[in-house]
């Protein structure tokens, strides 16, 4: 398998410098598969369910080919997944996805584990350490940190924006010392990755530092993602019928979008097994990418503060893959586009645990209203969902059909909700929406009683460089 420059087609690399470059430091592109092939056909014809393991070891094997033995891939995937993943039905064609069960109660949790693995693996040889960079807007930097505490021969250094992540995710990410490094940057998450970008891109410290990246930047950060997409439509595949009377239904992820890895990591996971239909791109006011699926017009712009802050992204990076790896037209009949704003996401949450008693987190909630949507706009059978309104600038679905809207206008799909964080992470907005509270796993109780030991800079490239330049 080899990895292809989004920006040079003809630079083509493995996947051990895939994932220890992070993205090309000479030209600032990222990597992708240079082909998905499709999962094996013996994948299908299995009669049980296979476990999320053996689901995660069947693609790995597809993305590493021989750079790691069998016994490694094994070990690997092993370390990266001890904890459990659910999929449950909610309500009456839809499904939640529950991927808050890992160690910091985030779907981060499965892309910054594998990547730590495999990082550590081809890391283990090396003389000199390895720094990685990751800008986070809150789930990002937990993951990371907690997946490399205390791996030998790595150093990680994570960039948050001050003061627009929740107390419970500032608490996480901010109080991590030994080999992980916080940083609180005076800006917004497009600032933090941009300074992420400048280091990586930087031919003079590159000279005295290996550098690598752990945010979606980096493929062995995305491609695990895929493998969930993979296990859920499995499992949806075999118990359809019994929990919503469907026999083989379409199967539509509504993805909560910040910086789109997520997506393209589904889109992904679709040309693996076939079976999974299509996608919503669910995003709150950052609406850069419902823009540009809808027009062609990719214009970016300043993120804007919302209540799910961990999507308050307004440069997304995954732009440039998802560009580079699909026709546009071809990505407007799979994917539908959604956006809403801070009393949309309120509504959502409220309009949930009032039909279904579950208690979605801020970001679920837009994947939630996304798909709900769905359902009532898409059986009209009419593109024009919001006759003499804008939708850069009104809520809600933008104005065209993907080629699944049928199958919802029929009846013969399901929606499959991305429960992506648990809620007590944000329990203000909860208390809000519903006026109570969600309990804190003790896991993350813990936490509140650590000091925070981050340092805080300015918006200033030559900052961080003098605190990478320490480490020397």
């Amino acid at each position: 398998m080899v990895y292809v420059d989004t920006r040079d087609k003809s630079i083509q690399v493995s996947f051990r410098d895939a994932t220890l470059w992070g993205m090309n430091p000479q030209t600032g592109g990222l990597f992708i598969p240079g082909e998905i092939p499709p999962l094996n056909r013996n994948f299908f014809l299995k009669e049980c369910t296979p476990s999320f393991r053996n689901v995660a070891l069947e693609i790995s094997r597809l993305f590493m080919g021989d750079e790691i033995p069998e016994e490694g891939i094994q070990q690997i995937v092993a370390e990266a997944f001890p904890f459990k993943i659910v999929v449950a039905p909610l309500s009456e064609h839809t499904y939640t996805l529950e991927l808050f069960h890992g160690p910091t109660c985030a779907f981060k949790d499965f892309g910054a584990r594998f990547m730590a693995q495999v990082m550590s693996y081809f890391n283990k040889d090396e003389d000199q350490p390895l720094h990685i960079l990751t800008a986070t807007s809150g789930d990002t930097g937990s993951a990371v940190g907690s997946a490399f505490y205390g791996v030998p021969g790595i150093e990680v250094i994570i960039l948050y924006p001050k003061g627009r992540i929740s107390q419970i995710q500032e608490q996480q990410i901010g109080t991590f010392t030994g080999n992980v490094h916080p940083v609180a940057v005076e800006g917004s998450f497009d600032d933090c990755q941009f300074l992420v970008k400048q280091a990586l891109t930087d031919v003079e410290l590159r000279k005295e530092l290996r550098l690598s990246s752990a945010n979606s930047i980096n493929i062995a950060r995305l491609l695990p993602q895929a493998f969930y997409y993979v296990y859920a439509a499995r499992v949806i595949q075999d118990h359809s019928f019994n929990d919503m009377d469907i026999s083989d239904p379409e199967i539509i992820f509504s993805v909560p979008c910040g910086n789109f890895g997520n997506l393209t990591a589904g889109l992904i996971a679709k040309e693996l097994f076939p079976s999974i239909s299509g996608f919503i791109a669910a995003t709150n006011s950052n609406r850069t990418m419902p823009i540009w699926f809808t027009s062609g017009n990719y214009i970016p712009c300043p993120s804007t503060e919302t209540l799910a802050s961990t999507m308050d992204v307004g440069v997304p990076c995954n732009y440039e893959r998802i560009n580079t790896m699909y026709f546009h037209e071809n990505l407007k009949k799979n994917v539908a586009a959604f956006w809403t704003d801070d009393d949309g996401i309120l509504n959502a949450i409220r309009s949930c645990f009032k039909t279904t008693g579950y208690v979605l987190d801020p970001h679920s909630a837009v994947a939630w209203a996304a798909w709900k949507e769905c359902c009532s706009c898409f059986p009209s059978g009419k593109a024009d969902f919001f006759p003499g309104q804008d939708y850069e600038i009104f809520p809600g679905l933008c104005p065209y059909l993907p080629q699944w809207a049928e199958m919802v206008r029929e009846k013969k799909a399901v929606g499959v909700v991305l429960a992506t964080s648990h809620p007590s992470k944000f329990n203000d907005t909860i208390a809000a929406a519903i006026n109570r509270t969600v309990t804190l796993p003790s896991k993350l109780q813990r936490l509140l009683r650590l000091p925070i030991t981050s340092v805080t800079i300015n918006n200033d490239y030559s900052e961080l460089k003098s605190i990478l330049m320490s480490y020397l």
